[in-house]
């Protein structure tokens, strides 16, 4: 009797050792593979810390499936690297969008604040030609280049009588700096959250992990006459516009 009853001590104690650690390693499972945060994600390094475009990485000590997001994040850091050398914060990736604004219709409405906090909305420019151009980030050397382009041929824009509006997903303060800092003499709109980008559709760059970079010319009635989607040659830009708006 002795014997039976330690036999089956013994056997709900297994029992109570296995749950456990099922437990243990299903949550340790779970754990891994929730590896993509606002701050952080796990990929394999040498270092116990590295920063990376404006993120923080930390190593994983395993090697679980990667998520959708942190395969974009993998494929993302590989081509980023080779390419673009300037941080772009996670919060700023993966812009998905909500519709499509094409040539032809009007362009959706917004109010959005300007690099001096006062807000400004589209509607507000109704009865000249307008430039709307989304970019990925303040002071990176693509969007840098491309937003003294668009100050060195301003005088340009006026003289067709269109106005100029550059739209990221940077706040007031950034904008206000980078305005400064480059003497840019054109509104720069803050989208944080990047609601109007995908309101409007913009695609973006590298399986959508890096923000697209894309002009639209609106007319005096607030048509959209022109969309150029050029993430490469940011100078590109203001030719295409300043030939479409001189032969309007």
């Amino acid at each position: 009797g002795k014997r039976l009853d330690r036999e089956q001590k013994d056997m709900a104690s297994s029992s109570s050792f296995f749950t456990f650690s099922s437990q243990t390693t299903l949550h340790s499972h779970l754990h891994r593979n929730t590896i993509l945060t606002k701050t952080q994600f796990s990929v394999p390094t040498k270092s116990s810390e590295s920063n990376f475009f404006g993120l923080r990485l930390s190593p994983s000590t395993s090697r679980s499936p990667l998520s959708p997001c942190s395969f974009k994040s993998s494929i993302f850091a590989k081509v980023h690297s080779r390419i673009f050398p300037y941080p772009i914060p996670i919060d700023r990736c993966f812009v998905g969008y909500n519709g499509q604004v094409n040539k032809g219709q009007s362009a959706p409405d917004f109010t959005l604040k300007d690099q001096n906090g006062k807000p400004v909305s589209l509607k507000k420019y109704k009865g000249k030609p307008v430039v709307v151009y989304f970019y990925p980030a303040d002071e990176t050397p693509g969007c840098t280049k491309q937003a003294c382009a668009f100050r060195d041929s301003y005088e340009k824009f006026k003289k067709a009588g269109a106005e100029v509006i550059g739209i990221s997903g940077d706040d007031s303060a950034s904008h206000k700096a980078f305005a400064s800092k480059y003497k840019l003499p054109y509104t720069l709109l803050s989208d944080e959250g990047n609601r109007v980008r995908k309101d409007w559709g913009v695609p973006g760059d590298l399986f959508g992990a890096l923000p697209g970079r894309q002009t639209y010319v609106l007319d005096k009635n607030g048509v959209v006459q022109l969309i150029y989607n050029n993430q490469f040659q940011p100078e590109k830009h203001i030719d295409e516009t300043l030939k479409f708006l001189k032969a309007a």
